[in-house]
């Protein structure tokens, strides 16, 4: 399954607003867009024509280079992801998911979990998912990635 492009705009437009604790009424006023639609595009189930995107970029005073840029780095870590999965070394360790028992406490990540970058990555037991959400990932997938 592929992520689309959409999806990974609205993630991160929503990290972007939420990191700066900002609401969706706020940006949908200074971006002047109706708050349904802005929610809608942060979901992934609206395609933002560019016009919108570069005004919620510029309320969000995110350059819009700079969301595309993390947009393309999300696909492509992604693609690496699937990639690794589909076709894993000889002799490699299969790549363990997070399961909720192990790795959260009371709706908290346990401190040995903690991600990297990569932490928008949605683990879902027993295979990946390629939906892009604002979850933890493992150490395990973020040693793969890496490599």
């Amino acid at each position: 399954m592929t992520v689309l492009l959409r999806e990974a705009i609205g993630d991160r437009l929503r990290h972007a607003r939420t990191n700066q604790r900002r609401t969706l009424r706020d940006i949908s006023r200074a971006a002047k867009v109706s708050l349904g639609y802005l929610s809608e595009v942060e979901r992934g189930q609206k395609e933002a024509s560019s016009e919108l995107l570069a005004s919620i970029c510029e309320a969000l005073e995110l350059p819009l280079s700079e969301l595309l840029h993390k947009v393309a780095a999300d696909v492509s870590a992604l693609d690496k992801v699937k990639q690794t999965l589909d076709r894993p070394e000889r002799g490699a360790k299969p790549v363990e998911t997070a399961t909720a028992e192990r790795d959260f406490e009371g709706g908290r990540p346990v401190p040995e979990v903690i991600g990297n970058d990569l932490a928008d990555l949605r683990l879902s037991p027993p295979r990946i998912s390629t939906t892009l959400r604002t979850t933890i990932t493992t150490p395990e997938l973020a040693a793969i990635v890496a490599a």
